[in-house]
């Protein structure tokens, strides 16, 4: 019986800033460090050479993160955003709320690799972005943060 694995959804955004990363690893970063491992073998001894040493964990560093990023982008599903005037919050929406105490914060609900929370980016597996999820302009929404129950209105939903 094989292990059933969750979806990986990503935006449009998402998948060519992993690309993006993919390929400067493969075509930029790699051979550079192909080239400092090779220069430092050909200096003789390399039980004790640093630069070689050094070089093969850097090579093996980008040798995971090449396997690990093209595995991520194969079993990735790309989600575009709705755009049939769709009101309610979805994967890839931008959603405006407003706090108990009138403060306003735009989330944008992505997918797991895409999280960045300076630029308010949340996943759609969070407690806060599984709330927001189907949720309607106007619904009062409550979530669970570590230091308690938080209700929130949700004043806007666009994409």
């Amino acid at each position: 019986m094989t292990e059933s694995r969750p979806p990986v959804y990503i935006t449009r955004e998402g998948a060519k800033r992993l690309q993006g990363e993919l390929s400067d690893l493969l075509w930029k970063q790699r051979p550079g460090v192909v080239q400092d491992v090779t220069d430092a073998a050909a200096q003789g001894d390399r039980s004790e050479n640093a630069e070689y040493i050094y070089g093969k964990k850097k090579l093996r560093e980008i040798d995971r993160r090449i396997h690990w990023l093209t595995r991520r982008l194969e079993s990735a599903t790309v989600v575009e955003p709705r755009t049939d005037g769709m009101t309610a919050a979805f994967f890839g929406a931008y959603v405006e709320v407003e706090d108990e105490d009138g403060a306003r914060v735009t989330y944008r609900i992505v997918g797991e690799d895409e999280i960045d929370l300076d630029k308010g980016h949340i996943s759609w597996r969070s407690p806060l972005g599984r709330s927001l999820l189907k949720r309607r302009e106007g619904d009062a929404v409550v979530f669970r943060r570590p230091s308690g129950e938080v209700e929130v209105t949700i004043v806007s939903i666009r994409y």
